[in-house]
């Protein structure tokens, strides 16, 4: 078998993955994620949206202050003042790209642009040749091309290429398209634009059939190097193609791609849990590579098969992609040592102020588990290590319930070494507890969404409530661990307050 190609792995999470559905993140945890990003080793991350709003600008522009290994992108439409917003929002990155689109679909020109052919040609080389002139690397993404004109389709890239565009994106925008045709499509474009070695082919394919990653595959197999992708595989409508999938099956069956990805595999595990920490997005748990059941074996016969040799079943190992199927066998008496040190193992490293309350919490959760996991572990450090200020604290709780009768909730808040208390009932005791922490933050929230899942198994398992709220007009998404589901509740909406109160 010869020498692989490189197929570069183009993030967009934090763009397209962004356009999801109340996915809305703040400057901060997009930094964060971007910072997770470079450690999986991603080509390409694109940051935002520059012109469209000012927390947009910012997000690119502090992706690009801090990120050195990756290359930074901002997108645009081919109108001169986005072009000059990316520009400006990426002059800090030491790797820089412009992404420029622009539809070329008959639907889109019609009834969007309203626009001909020829109007729209000169547009998109006009935007590439403005790019270039303040930026090395520029992509061009005719939206909607699994459904334009094939030969209107090869000029259009032929002369974005000849304006200086070095790599050309295929999208599928609206997930139209299904693996043979879209392959077909990349196929026919190397054979049928003459530049097209001066550029490199990508793809761009949401999954509004399934067929994302499928097409995503099939465009590689036909000569992309270049696929673009999310973590988890959100974005707008059903998403994007899932890039854990991508890169995983390159990896897995490499005799039959023989391609390679410049990802750190073990570092999607934490990705995927970061991105679903902030975007409030579950993770299923079928969910292939990153799903809480993708390495684990139900059926007697394949427990039997792995447990004499684990290919039987497995076709990779839950290693590679970051599981760490270990116990933690710490104990109540374990020392902040052996604490300090298993966080350590799992990619956590902390201060020692954060490493004391972390420790803090886990001394408490081993007085009330029998077996600690990983997970736990990660929960805690996730809860009591947050990236904003800490404005109001839960002191106490107390809550009287019974069947036929309003729940009453007694919520103590602390503020600035005081302490404030109020009493409140509701449909429910979260619904209650929500009133009470209303009436002493004097701020109204709407909760827009709630979801409560268990961190492990067992029924003394650590309950992760994650709420998006909607408070002064922002909207955050925010968490709450405990052992009691009212007392996570609380927290994840104190949480969410504090999100909102902190300064960015």
């Amino acid at each position: 078998m010869g020498k692989k190609d490189k197929v570069l792995i183009f993030d967009t999470t934090l763009r397209d993955g962004e356009q999801a559905p109340g996915a809305s993140m703040s400057v901060r945890e997009k930094l964060e994620i971007a910072y997770t990003l470079e450690k999986l080793g991603v080509d390409i991350i694109e940051a935002g949206f520059p012109v469209i709003s000012k927390g947009d600008f910012d997000s690119v522009e502090t992706v690009a202050k801090h990120i050195k290994n990756s290359c930074v992108c901002g997108l645009a439409r081919s109108i001169k003042k986005d072009i000059d917003a990316a520009a400006d929002a990426l002059k800090p990155a030491k790797h820089k790209r412009i992404h420029v689109f622009l539809a070329t679909s008959k639907i889109h020109m019609e009834h969007k642009f309203k626009k001909g052919k020829e109007e729209i040609l000169q547009m998109a080389v006009d935007a590439v040749k403005h790019a270039r002139a303040k930026v090395d690397n520029i992509e061009f993404s005719p939206e909607d091309a699994s459904r334009s004109d094939k030969d209107f389709l090869y000029q259009v890239l032929e002369d974005v290429i000849k304006a200086g565009a070095t790599t050309v994106n295929i999208p599928d925008t609206v997930g139209y398209a299904v693996p043979a045709e879209y392959g077909k499509l990349i196929a026919d474009i190397k054979n049928n634009v003459p530049n097209i070695n001066k550029a490199i082919i990508s793809t761009h394919c949401h999954d509004d059939l399934g067929f994302a990653v499928s097409n995503s595959l099939s465009g590689v197999e036909n000569g992309a190097r270049q696929v673009e992708c999310t973590i988890n595989g959100i974005g707008e409508r059903a998403g994007n193609a899932s890039m854990e999938e991508i890169v995983m099956a390159i990896k897995t069956r490499q005799d039959y791609y023989n391609l390679m990805t410049g990802i750190n595999t073990k570092e999607f595990y934490r990705a995927s849990r970061l991105v679903s920490k902030y975007t409030g997005f579950v993770v299923p748990p079928n969910k292939a590579i990153v799903g809480a059941n993708a390495f684990r074996h139900e059926s007697g016969i394949h427990q039997d098969g792995v447990l004499k040799e684990k290919s039987t079943y497995e076709i990779m190992a839950g290693e590679d992609v970051g599981f760490n199927m270990e116990v933690m066998v710490l104990g109540k008496h374990s020392g902040r040592h052996a604490f300090k040190d298993r966080l350590k193992q799992l990619g956590v490293e902390l201060d020692d102020a954060k490493i004391d309350k972390a420790f803090e919490r886990f001394k408490n959760l081993a007085d009330k588990k029998k077996q600690v996991y990983d997970d736990d572990l990660l929960a805690i450090v996730d809860d009591e290590v947050q990236p904003f200020k800490n404005i109001w604290a839960l002191e106490d709780l107390k809550v009287i319930s019974a069947m036929g009768s309003k729940p009453e909730v007694e919520v103590v808040l602390k503020k600035e070494g005081k302490t404030y208390m109020k009493k409140a009932t509701g449909d429910g005791p979260v619904n209650a507890c929500y009133k009470a922490i209303d009436a002493i933050t004097k701020i109204k929230a709407e909760l827009l969404d709630y979801s409560l899942q268990s961190v492990t198994e067992g029924k003394d398992a650590l309950g992760e409530v994650t709420a998006k709220v909607k408070v002064e007009g922002k909207k955050v998404v925010s968490h709450g661990t405990s052992t009691d589901i009212v007392e996570a509740s609380a927290k994840a909406y104190i949480n969410a307050v504090n999100k909102v109160l902190s300064v960015e």
